[in-house]
């Protein structure tokens, strides 16, 4: 649907980084984190999808790499509190419980540990009324504005935070002028 390449955001920010173990929230059908493992992280993964994994373990696999991904609801998922080094979240984008959900994602990153976030703020509905390939949700409520964000992840100091207009070009479903928020913040 994204297409297999990584997001360019997350690619620029993850080759800067230090390698360590690395959360994908929501991380559909892998392409972000084969990137990461091919880049020498431990990845670990999750979506509520099946499908998805299903596809992201054939990426991997053709990529000859590997990666744990589980099937699980953002607000079911556990691991240790400050297990990883980073999270990913690039257009995750939760229907309910937002601000709980990333709260408790958050825990899991270690001090010092890396945000990485790209999302589509609410500017981004003028896109979708022009263009129906933009992507993203169409509820206003799911798309994302940096105070929420900035509340959400309240532990984390921000290296970038910012609204920006660019031009996607990952798979068929997000194609064209975008509106997103990017971060890259280190936790305290």
């Amino acid at each position: 649907m994204y297409g297999e390449e990584p997001n360019v955001y997350l690619k620029e920010k993850l080759g800067a980084l230090p390698q360590g173990e690395i959360l994908f929230a929501a991380e559909g059908e892998g392409r972000n984190a084969v990137f990461a493992a091919k880049s020498g992280w431990k990845v670990k993964a999750f979506d509520s999808s099946k499908i998805a994994k299903e596809k992201a373990e054939k990426l991997a696999e053709r990529n000859q790499v590997q990666i744990e991904y589980s099937v699980i609801n953002a607000e079911e998922v556990d691991f240790p509190k400050e297990r990883f080094d980073a999270l990913v979240l690039i257009y995750a984008h939760f229907p309910q419980n937002r601000h709980s959900i990333h709260q408790r994602l958050a825990s899991f990153v270690k001090p010092g540990g890396y945000l990485i976030l790209e999302a589509f703020n609410k500017d981004h509905v003028s896109n979708q009324q022009q263009n129906p390939k933009a992507g993203g949700p169409k509820d206003i409520e799911m798309l994302y504005d940096l105070e929420e964000l900035k509340s959400d992840f309240k532990d984390f100091d921000f290296v970038e935070l910012e609204n920006k207009q660019i031009v996607l070009k990952e798979g068929e479903h997000h194609v064209g002028k975008a509106d997103v928020i990017r971060i890259l913040g280190v936790k305290r």
